[in-house]
């Protein structure tokens, strides 16, 4: 994407190294303040009629509020750990690839367009902010489709099937909730703006690549091929089999069409 080089030329101090991360840890916090305040997760989560009278917080803390709505049981720890890890993971991999610049714009607009639908829907979806973890997962999905994953520490899963499986998931609660579908868009539109649409150009160009190289190929072949050839239009038996050939005085082989008189 040639206007994000431009862009990091302008703008490169807006790059957050680790910003998904810091993130993760933030949820690790929110989870953390649960056993001084069980009622945090409501203080932060997104309200706006709150927000309207005076509770500003709220329009940015409901990004990592989800973690401080559950219980405190092994299971929310266990979940909440392997979150972190894998959040850390993918963002090591993202940086690795994009570059930090890039990856970082790419959090600001997950960022951004889940801020957006939340204000524009009335009822706002639950646990959004978890949707900045899922997009990162699909771009890394994207980037490295045969990353595997041990399920249940034994099974070894690649990561594309992962966010396939992810991806019908977000299918389904559409089905049952279709009014939700601009939430969605908003809030994977980082995805498809950065990673989906740009995949899906590069492998519409590789298979073209493909079928030139094929071509190209068969052309070659058909003419390593051919017995004969015509000095001057190039023609052979193998691509114009209803043509004569024959030799003239002067040694070359002429189709039909231009043997010499």
């Amino acid at each position: 994407m040639q206007f994000l080089d431009k862009w990091e030329r302008k703008f490169g101090w807006l790059s957050f190294p680790g910003i998904l991360r810091y993130y993760a840890l933030l949820h690790v916090l929110v989870f953390l303040l649960q056993f001084i305040n069980k009622n945090i997760g409501a203080q932060l989560e997104f309200d706006r009629e709150k927000i309207l009278a005076g509770e500003f917080w709220r329009a940015i803390t409901f990004l990592f509020a989800s973690s401080g709505s559950g219980d405190l049981g092994t299971f929310s720890v266990l979940f909440l750990f392997f979150m972190v890890m894998i959040a850390f993971m993918m963002s090591d991999a993202l940086e690795g690839a994009w570059g930090i610049f890039r990856s970082s714009c790419y959090h600001y607009a997950a960022f951004l367009g889940l801020m957006i639908a939340n204000w524009l829907y009335p009822q706002t979806m639950a646990n959004s902010g978890f949707f900045v973890y899922t997009s990162a997962f699909f771009a890394f999905a994207t980037l490295f489709p045969k990353q595997e994953f041990m399920m249940f520490f034994v099974i070894p899963v690649q990561v594309r099937w992962l966010a396939a499986l992810t991806a019908l998931l977000l299918l389904s609660s559409l089905i049952s909730q279709p009014a939700y579908i601009g939430f969605l868009v908003l809030s994977f539109g980082n995805y498809l703006l950065f990673a989906g649409i740009p995949a899906l150009r590069g492998q519409l160009k590789a298979m073209k690549a493909e079928e030139r190289m094929k071509k190209f190929i068969g052309d070659h072949d058909e003419e390593m091929g051919a017995f004969h050839r015509c000095s001057v239009c190039g023609r052979t038996e193998i691509s114009h089999p209803e043509l004569d050939f024959r030799m003239a005085a002067d040694g070359k082989e002429y189709c039909q069409d231009h043997l010499p008189e």
